[in-house]
């Protein structure tokens, strides 16, 4: 009998949680909607710490600092800790689009709605850099977002960028990557 280690039961968890999920069905009151908006924002919490948690940087930080950039609508939970899918510290924060603090304290972007220029220059700034980025919609995926969420009633999938992720420096776990092939962004 083989013995899995901790770390393979909290991906085989992610891995089945991300790919279970399944919108409740039926109409929803007022307040099962609030629940549901509440039940997504924890999904995506535990799916972007889920990706955190499987990625390794050229110089692995003993904090993962996390920064928010631009109008969110699911990040709200992401300043929770989240220890199963995440097994270093997160330390979040939010920054400017055109912060100069951006290159230098920050191991992850999490990114809302940004108009298309600033947009495309902040992904210029991030390109060759051992950043990883995490965008709210799947349309940024081809534009250099190195994951990219798909967000539908109570579930949450995720594209990921190979380009991007090949230029960053950044090492993701071959099953995360496995996943973001099944689950397509397509929830």
């Amino acid at each position: 009998m083989s013995r899995r280690s901790p770390r393979h039961a909290n991906l085989t968890a992610l891995l089945l949680g991300i790919l279970l999920l399944a919108p409740a069905p039926g109409p929803l009151a007022e307040s099962e909607a609030s629940n549901s908006a509440t039940l997504r924002a924890a999904k995506v919490a535990k799916v972007v710490h889920g990706i955190l948690g499987y990625t390794r940087w050229p110089q692995q930080p003993a904090t993962v600092r996390l920064c928010i950039i631009a109008p969110t609508e699911y990040a709200d939970l992401l300043w929770q800790e989240h220890a199963l899918e995440a097994p270093l510290p997160v330390e979040t924060t939010r920054l400017l689009v055109d912060s100069p603090r951006l290159e230098s304290d920050c191991e992850a972007v999490y990114l809302g709605v940004l108009p298309d220029e600033q947009r495309q220059a902040l992904y210029a700034r991030l390109l060759g850099r051992p950043i990883l980025s995490i965008s709210e919609t799947t349309s940024e995926c081809s534009e250099g977002s190195l994951f990219c969420l798909g967000i539908a009633d109570e579930h949450v999938a995720f594209r990921v960028n190979l380009d991007s992720v090949a230029r960053s420096g950044l090492r993701i776990h071959p099953n995360v990557l496995q996943l973001a092939r099944r689950s397509g962004a397509q929830p």
